[in-house]
């Protein structure tokens, strides 16, 4: 793919994975264009395809969702709306362009009662309200028949520009002397820094599909957390807890681990580990030091 591509980032002023895409992007060669809200209404078909037009896209990337997990329980029509109708709006307009689009989904499609990392080839069985409302967006794409389409199944992301799970463990182990932090769910975190260049090796792979990325490795919240706590120098103590010991109100899985083989061998490129990513976070976008 020419690196002068034309891109509309659709959460790329203020969201916490759009804002490393866009800087990814323009530091590769892209002329990209980051839509907040104010912009324009991305439920407005017509609306969306002036933008489009106007700025002559080839690609659109829609980094926008519903994420509050545990508010989704609660809020089901709104988690619905972003997840679902939000790209289903977006997907039609860029068919009807011939716009590539691409879509990023969760690791909460899974029920995580499998004792191996998942494959994009496994089947979905998602146990919350947000996860059910991801995966409704994925097939709402796969239904329209578009072959234009790349989704990205990624997972606990942290990184620069947006308060993210790190960030808050950090900070509350500035605050206190101890924190209890999950220890028995497990996942690939993911920097979103890392995460934006390897999804530009996608697009420049020309992939469509599905695809799962993340940073390599995997970790509990709990390692993730003292592993943050330890990098950064703080002295708080990070005590391994249930999940049952912490209620929420969705139900999180126990594994989900993304199995990145696909993507490594569409790019010959093995993302780095989340820990690698973790110290260029702490000591690089929030210059803390030891």
């Amino acid at each position: 793919m020419a690196s002068a591509k034309k891109v509309l980032v659709l959460g790329g002023k203020n969201g916490l994975l759009g804002q490393s895409i866009c800087k990814e992007l323009t530091a590769n060669g892209w002329n990209v264009y980051p839509a907040g809200r104010s912009d324009f209404d991305p439920f407005d078909q017509a609306a969306l395809a002036d933008v489009l037009e106007r700025e002559e896209c080839d690609v659109l990337i829609n980094t926008v969702a519903y994420t509050m997990v545990d508010k989704a329980e609660e809020e089901e029509e709104a988690a619905y709306r972003l997840n679902k109708t939000l790209p289903q709006c977006v997907a039609r307009t860029c068919k009807k362009l011939g716009v590539l689009m691409v879509h990023f989904s969760t690791d909460f499609v899974f029920n995580g009662k499998k004792d191996t990392p998942y494959s994009p080839e496994d089947e979905p069985a998602p146990e919350s309200v947000y996860g059910m409302s991801k995966l409704a967006g994925e097939r709402a794409l796969l239904d329209l028949e578009y072959e234009k389409i790349l989704i990205i199944r990624t997972s606990w992301l942290f990184g620069p520009g947006k308060m993210n799970f790190v960030q808050k463990i950090l900070q509350l182990a500035t605050e206190r002397d101890e924190l209890t932090v999950v220890a028995d769910q497990i996942g690939s975190p993911s920097y979103t820094v890392d995460l934006a260049a390897n999804t530009r090796l996608l697009l420049e792979h020309d992939a469509t599909g599905l695809y799962h990325l993340a940073s390599s490795g995997k970790a509990s919240w709990c390692e993730l957390a003292a592993e943050a706590v330890e990098v950064a120098g703080l002295t708080c103590r990070i005590k391994p807890i249930s999940a049952s010991e912490y209620p929420q109100a969705a139900k999180r899985p126990s594994n989900s681990i993304l199995d990145l083989k696909k993507f490594i061998e569409l790019t010959g490129v093995t993302p780095r580990p989340w820990s690698q990513g973790l110290r260029d976070y702490i000591f690089r976008d929030l210059q803390i030091t030891e």
